[in-house]
């Protein structure tokens, strides 16, 4: 029996086991309502009012405290002794690998061509509040965090959850924390496997496989799928050896390269473009108010725009604090200021820019794909980058494998930290995690198991309820962290010298 026929069976064997269960719980999490003639998802109506609730909460934080963020970043704000693992940068990096990926390329694309130039627009104001919910999350993250005795950090919802409410609420909270925990690490464990990991090497290996000859190339047959698979788990499996100072060396670097090779591609279209940049313009804003062939109009570009931000930047969603977590500070919302700055890379600069390329550019493809014609979304990107670059295709593999190993290596230690917390911090559980986890990136590259993606995607949803519950009972406690480091912030100022010293002031407290 030959390998494809062996993971055929495998897939069909996965897919009719789960189909039932990934169809009942997509139908639940995915719940829509019709409004003006179109369907509203309530788990992305539930992610974009924390997000305008969090905005009002903290006086739109993200613009009167965005140069801040910069500053923290450039680590004008750091202190000698903080508690921690990576700086700021590394964080961030790390962070942000997790979401910028193909949704990116590929999503926006979708979300163009049925929502039109107009869903742009939405897409961004989505992501200008997506950054209000990320810094709320985050300084919790910081400030609930576990420092081991061997100065490594745990961190995230499974650690907030428990601590924050026992500490505002007493045993009661103390009690729903734990069980909320426990379903925030299940959760972000099973999409890690089969959505950060299985899911991007799959897509990675098809991009590969495209651009050197389709089935008949190189890498077209099984042994081919099987050698690729096997070096990106050995890549995989190599970094994440070294944990969260490995991973954020790696993505410190891959980011800016990945995110610079794209940016300066798009750039590159637009300039050649650059007559008819006012009117694509015009079209985004235009069609965000006055949507033509747009199921739901108005508010159905709307609604596809926010969908499209929400699924992307993963804000509130509980991921992110895990990465941030790791950072060396003794202010828990610096590193919330930091994070906000997340949500603007990866939809308001990095969305937006595909968006426009393919607005300015537009390829034939998108025209078909906006007349009811099923293109993937990644074609669409492509060929709009093909009417200024005939070689991009190449250019874009580079990107996307940049994306998927990025990816997969934050999503492999957000994992990990949750398999940790379920399962104990022994050598012999973490040794255990990253074989799985490895073995998952071989599959990834012979299997596709969609109906476990689809599960994973709405399990990771899940967690945005769990998650944004949590946050709104603290927020007052966010609210206190961000006066504290104002108030450092102005001391600074005054002396440039405080903060320096070791002894300052004591570090994060991990306890409750």
């Amino acid at each position: 029996m030959s390998l494809d026929s062996v993971t055929q069976s495998v897939d069909e064997a996965v897919s009719g086991f789960f189909e039932p269960i990934a169809k009942w719980l997509g139908e639940v999490v995915f719940y829509t309502v019709p409004v003006g003639g179109t369907d509203l998802p309530l788990i992305v109506a539930w992610l974009v009012v924390a997000g305008l609730v969090f905005t009002g909460w903290f006086g739109f934080v993200q613009l009167r405290k965005f140069k801040l963020a910069v500053d923290v970043v450039r680590g004008k704000y750091d202190e000698k002794g903080s508690t921690g693992e990576v700086n700021h940068f590394q964080a961030l990096t790390a962070a942000v690998s997790g979401t910028v990926g193909l949704g990116n390329i590929a999503g926006v694309a979708v979300a163009v061509s049925i929502g039109g130039p107009g869903a742009t627009f939405w897409m961004i104001l989505c992501g200008l509040l997506g950054m209000a919910t990320k810094f709320v999350e985050v300084t919790l993250g910081v400030k609930y965090r576990e420092v081991h005795p061997d100065g490594t950090v745990s961190g995230g919802p499974m650690h907030y959850l428990p601590k924050g409410l026992a500490e505002r609420f007493g045993k009661n909270g103390k009690t729903l924390g734990k069980v909320l925990a426990v379903l925030a690490s299940f959760l972000i464990l099973f999409f890690g496997l089969f959505g950060g990991n299985l899911f991007q090497v799959n897509q990675s290996y098809a991009q590969l496989v495209s651009v050197t000859g389709g089935e008949d190339g190189a890498l077209g047959s099984s042994a081919g799928a099987l050698f690729f698979g096997i070096l990106i788990a050995a890549l995989v499996g190599i970094v994440l050896l070294g944990g969260i100072r490995s991973i954020a060396n790696v993505t410190s670097r891959l980011v800016p390269a990945m995110a610079g090779i794209y940016i300066v591609a798009c750039l590159i279209v637009i300039l050649v473009n650059i007559t008819a940049v006012p009117d694509a313009v015009a079209s985004i804003v235009e069609g965000a108010f006055n949507p033509e062939g747009v199921a739901g109009g108005v508010l159905g570009a709307l609604i596809i725009g926010f969908k499209r931000a929400a699924f992307s930047n993963e804000a509130g969603l509980g991921s992110a604090p895990i990465a941030h977590s790791a950072v060396k500070t003794k202010h828990p919302a610096s590193e919330g200021l930091v994070a906000l700055l997340e949500p603007f890379i990866d939809t308001v600069v990095v969305c937006t820019m595909t968006a426009l390329t393919i607005v300015i550019a537009n390829p034939a493809s998108w025209g078909e794909a906006r007349a009811g014609e099923d293109i993937g979304g990644v074609t669409i990107t492509s060929d709009a980058f093909e009417t200024v670059l005939p070689w991009f295709p190449y250019i874009l593999t580079v990107a996307v494998l940049l994306f998927a190993v990025s990816t997969v290596l934050t999503w492999g230690y957000y994992g990990l930290k949750s398999w940790t917390y379920l399962f104990g911090r022994s050598r012999a559980s973490e040794v255990t995690y990253k074989i799985v986890y490895t073995v998952f990136a071989v599959a990834g590259s012979l299997l596709t198991l969609q109906t476990l993606i689809d599960m994973a995607d709405a399990f990771l949803f899940t967690l945005a309820v769990i998650n944004i519950i949590g946050l709104y009972l603290l927020a007052p406690v966010v609210k206190r962290e961000l006066g504290s480091f104002l108030e450092f912030v102005r001391g600074r100022k005054a002396d440039p010298n405080a903060g320096n010293g070791d002894d300052d002031q004591e570090p994060v407290k991990t306890t409750v």
